[in-house]
């Protein structure tokens, strides 16, 4: 049974989600190594693009107590909506949602709160100015669970128990050998692209040959979870928090719920070669929880502080997303996996269908590439500056739980002062997936000298060409602009002179290339935008915009579709130099 199909209680319950034994196509024209979030992730993108594909793995099944991602962004939620996938997310739990009352920061999970976002029942926003949506906290094997249903519903081929062990490109395709780990039958899948989703240890990418740079981990990290004996403890009252961070002498980190009973802990740092006993793990748990509650471990599973960053993310006919592109610090990995999902997509699906040219596919790299080093970047010096606080905060002694003197009280002020500076939401993170240095973008003139700086922390809605476009509604309660977009690049016509459609629609037939035309007259949306016409591609990314007539159409068509030589001389000219120099800052 899915996890989509259970109702009531019984959704607090579900430990396994199994994947399809199935038999792999011998003929496909993308295959998919990896059944985890971003594998599905893909071959739903990919299906939607009208491409065929099929998933593969050596795994039979994932896990809820060893789920590594807890939750999404709003952000990736915006994907999940083009997916067809985003309500029956939110329906399928396994902590009941009125746990879920955001990342509360507290001394103890029945302790003082210090900080975060506290909300009064029913007050929860829908949505903000800068999204339509809200991130979902759900463990990855309910967007496992529910995209291995989509697939289904849509005849897509998973096959579990099947191992790969070879992988060889030539000029037409790529033939890659499976093993089934049963039997050990070997069968031979002929593809013209595979797409390694396959983790950090990724099979795929060592038999392609890409490298990863960056830094070992010097120390090892663990994530636990550990189960209540006996059901819900009285302690917890009868809807707790699901999502703690925790601040006090004695403990640090998440204490979250992933049912009713169970709840993920963390441990560390530790030597490399020190493995916590249960006795330490569960001592530590304790103290996070602020009481003495029963506990027993039901998983445990190491973690690294530390980025590797694939040096390709797309070699020949082979392309890497998710974890076998970049590992980084803890801390949003899954919602990356799902970007680098939603920009190489549509690329992809114009490449195999003659629409793309050279220079789309691997703009995946030039874009996504940056992009993840910026993030990664953030992520270590965010975890520095975190366990600088945590030590500012452990000087200064949190007090105990029961102390409720004016002295506790004013401590816990101070505590929430430093929390409020030195772990503040990273808001360019989440929505600021700028591509400002891709030979696919037309950009305005001028623009890397007048392009804010990123900053992790601050992201206003900006309608530049490599930005994410600005949303919103544009039907009274209903569809939005990315409910407008289609599977390919899309025209928007932000004024009542229509002339320059024709230039569009003109230059797009010629090349046999789809090109959505959307007309949105209202002041507003052109004032947003700063133009006349917006060229939207389908990942949400502003491709061009223009004013009046003083563009060449052709040009910009070919640009968006990585198609002409002309094209590719004028983005080495100017986009390519870019992304080197961006490039090598974001590696400094």
């Amino acid at each position: 049974m899915s996890l989509s199909s259970y109702a009531g209680p019984d959704k607090t319950r579900v430990n396994v989600v199994t994947f399809p034994r199935a038999t792999p196509p011998t003929d496909v024209e993308v295959l998919i190594v990896g059944a985890g979030p971003s594998g599905l992730g893909t071959a739903l993108e990919l299906q939607r693009h009208g491409i065929e594909v099929a998933v593969v793995d050596s795994a039979t099944e994932a896990t809820l107590v060893r789920a590594g991602a807890a939750g999404v962004s709003a952000r990736t939620v915006e994907i999940f909506r083009t997916w067809g996938v985003a309500e029956r997310v939110r329906e399928s739990w396994t902590v009941p949602p009125e746990w879920n009352k955001g990342n509360i920061l507290v001394t103890s999970v029945v302790g003082h709160v210090l900080g975060g976002n506290v909300p009064d029942a029913f007050s929860r926003r829908t949505g903000s100015p800068i999204s339509r949506e809200d991130g979902v906290r759900r463990p990855q094997t309910v967007f496992q669970q529910v995209f291995l249903d989509r697939l289904a519903e849509l005849d897509v081929t998973v096959a579990a128990g099947w191992r790969v062990e070879g992988l060889e490109q030539d000029a037409d395709g790529v033939t890659t050998t499976v093993v089934d780990i049963e039997s050990g039958e070997k069968r031979s899948i002929r593809s013209t692209y595979v797409i390694g989703a396959d983790g950090s240890k990724s099979t795929v990418r060592n038999l392609a040959g890409i490298t990863r740079t960056g830094e070992y981990a010097t120390e090892r990290h663990w994530r636990y979870v550990v189960r209540t004996k006996g059901g819900v403890p009285a302690e917890l009252g009868a809807a707790p928090s699901a999502s703690n961070i925790i601040f006090n002498n004695d403990y640090s980190g998440f204490i979250s719920a992933i049912n009713e009973t169970d709840w993920r802990a963390y441990a560390g740092p530790f030597a490399l070669d020190h493995v916590p006993t249960e006795d330490e793990l569960i001592s530590a748990a304790k103290k996070g929880f602020g009481f003495d509650v029963d506990l027993e471990i039901v998983s445990l599973t190491s973690y690294f502080k530390s980025t590797r960053i694939s040096d390709e993310f797309v070699r020949g006919r082979v392309a890497l997303v998710g974890d076998a592109a970049h590992v980084r610090t803890p801390g949003g990995n899954l919602s990356e996996g799902f970007g680098d999902v939603a920009n190489l997509g549509w690329k992809l699906a114009a490449v195999l269908r003659g629409f793309g040219g050279e220079r789309l596919l691997a703009s995946y790299d030039e874009e996504r590439r940056i992009h993840n080093w910026r993030v990664a970047d953030h992520a270590l010096e965010r975890s520095i500056a975190n366990d600088e606080a945590l030590a500012k905060i452990r000087a200064i002694g949190v007090p105990h739980d029961d102390d409720t003197s004016p002295e506790a009280v004013d401590l816990r002020v101070q505590i929430g002062a430093i929390i409020a500076r030195d772990f503040a939401f990273a808001l360019g993170v989440v929505f600021d997936e700028r591509y400002d240095a891709s030979s696919v973008v037309v950009y305005d003139a001028e623009q890397f000298d007048t392009d804010p700086q990123w900053t992790p922390s601050v992201y206003v809605d900006d309608a530049r060409p490599g930005h994410r476009a600005p949303n919103g509604a544009i039907e009274t309660g209903g569809v939005t602009l990315y409910g407008r977009l289609g599977s390919w690049p899309t025209l928007f016509v932000l004024n009542d002179d229509t002339s320059a459609v024709a230039q569009f629609t003109a230059a797009a037939a010629s090349r046999s290339v789809p090109l959505d035309v959307v007309y949105l007259t209202e002041p507003e949306v052109r004032s947003l935008y700063a133009s006349d016409y917006v060229i939207v591609r389908p990942d949400h990314h502003v491709a061009w915009r223009g004013i009046g007539h003083d563009f060449d159409a052709a040009a910009v068509i070919d640009t968006i579709y990585g198609r002409d030589a002309a094209a590719d001389a004028d983005a080495d000219a100017s986009g390519a130099s870019e992304s080197e120099k961006v490039l090598e800052a974001a590696e400094a």
